[in-house]
């Protein structure tokens, strides 16, 4: 009956301080996306010959952030869980911005697709009734 008392306080204990630090990664994650926004504008309005892969480098960018915002909002809808599917989002999302801003080998655009390609198979599996749920 003690041990279950101890077992008890170090889970409780252990969740909290990962519920407080997801809570401080929020919030930078928070003021990481109010300066990409701002950095962002700046340079579509000032910058009258912005780059388009670099526009789009930071439209992704600034999705990733979102992405990771969200999961961690869901963690905590979710009674402490992690969804899956959020991780593959942001996998997907952070390999589509590698192919923009590195596209230059064709092997390795291919093999990042094949990645992206893998990660929609892994995602459609977890939704499927292949996978049972707990």
């Amino acid at each position: 009956m003690e041990n279950k008392k101890i077992d008890l306080l170090i889970m409780r204990g252990l969740q909290w301080i990962l519920n407080v630090a997801l809570a401080a990664l929020a919030v930078i994650l928070s003021v990481a996306l109010i300066k990409e926004t701002v950095q962002f504008f700046s340079y579509l309005m000032l910058e009258g010959n912005a780059s388009y892969d670099h526009l789009l480098e930071g439209i992704l960018v600034y999705f990733l952030y979102f992405e990771f915002i969200a999961l961690i909002i869901k963690y905590f809808q979710a009674h402490y869980h992690f969804p899956l599917r959020y991780f593959v989002y942001i996998g997907v999302t952070a390999i589509v911005r590698l192919i923009v801003v590195s596209h230059n080998d064709p092997r390795s655009v291919l093999l990042y697709a094949i990645a992206i390609l893998v990660l929609v198979g892994a995602l459609y599996i977890a939704n499927t009734k292949l996978l049972k749920r707990e």
